[in-house]
């Protein structure tokens, strides 16, 4: 008798965008998929570290609740290696969600960070969940650097956004990716939309940070905040669509979410459902390739 096909989960970063993650994981679920291996890079350590310990329902009820308001009650100022220190992000998450020890979790879960030192790809799958996952969310010049073992750990994205990899040496015999950043060069990271309050969620954040005392709705410049977010998407497209190409998943998904920009995390509710659509949209490639794995 062959063994159970191993699944692994492949959870890509892309910071508000990420809440999408929760519907993919909900739209596998309707069918019957339950992931064996998860392994995620920023927001998806993120998302997929609630996973992989029962806190799905909490997390998705919390994500649907969010306003801009609770978005800048978390982010604490930082006066050294980023913007944002993380501290009640992480003191949040290990309260709410999970802290707890790596071998302790009901499912094979690991993040990827990136050694800010030699660059190299950092897997992390010891010691505290919860500081691992803000190492892997320690995103360059917005949220500070994590000393862990010795190393400065920033943002897995800077390396490895979507971890293929990671899912095929833990032993998984089929990879499913989400690769929320797919659609997103030629979109500045606009803070700006209709659903939101307009030019005030950007300008209270801003605020939030010291660089302005107000928002200008005429000046056709970004702000440092989307220079920052733009820039650090348009790498981060460039390294997924190169390790995807060399290290290809069975099944990507794509979740169309050009409009969410970096710190849009209030817009939970249409990120969750845009991962549902992706999955519905690719349910005929991802059953073929489940299909094909069985019989091999």
């Amino acid at each position: 008798m062959s063994a159970p096909l191993r699944l692994g989960l492949a959870l890509g970063a892309g910071s508000a965008r990420g809440w999408s993650h929760i519907g993919v994981l909900r739209a596998l679920h309707a069918r019957g998929i339950e992931p064996d291996i998860v392994c995620g890079c920023s927001i998806g350590a993120f998302v997929g570290a609630a996973y992989v310990n029962g806190d799905l329902d909490k997390l998705e009820h919390w994500v649907a609740a969010l306003r801009w308001q609770d978005v800048l009650g978390l982010l604490d100022v930082g006066a050294k290696g980023g913007l944002i220190k993380g501290q009640k992000l992480i003191n949040f998450f290990s309260i709410n969600f999970v802290d707890r020890d790596f071998s302790e979790l009901a499912k094979s879960f690991a993040c990827v960070a990136t050694d800010l030192d030699s660059g190299r790809e950092v897997w992390l799958r010891e010691g505290s969940v919860a500081a691992a996952v803000r190492a892997s969310m320690a995103l360059p010049g917005l949220f500070s650097p994590v000393v862990r073992d010795g190393r400065l750990l920033v943002d897995g994205a800077l390396v490895n956004p979507v971890p293929v990899t990671i899912c095929q040496a833990l032993g998984a015999d089929i990879v499913i990716a989400v690769d929320l950043g797919s659609n997103r060069v030629g979109h500045a990271g606009r803070l700006r939309h209709a659903g939101d309050d307009g030019g005030g969620w950007k300008k209270r954040l801003l605020q939030r940070f010291g660089m302005a005392n107000g928002v200008d709705p005429g000046d056709t410049l970004p702000s440092m905040l989307e220079v920052l977010s733009s820039s650090l998407n348009i790498m981060q497209v460039r390294i997924a669509r190169s390790r995807l190409a060399g290290e290809p998943a069975d099944v990507v998904l794509a979740p169309r979410l050009a409009q969410v920009g970096l710190m849009e995390f209030h817009r939970g509710s249409e990120a969750m459902e845009e991962g549902i659509a992706a999955v519905e949209r690719m349910w005929p490639v991802i059953r073929h390739a489940l299909d094909e794995a069985r019989r091999e």
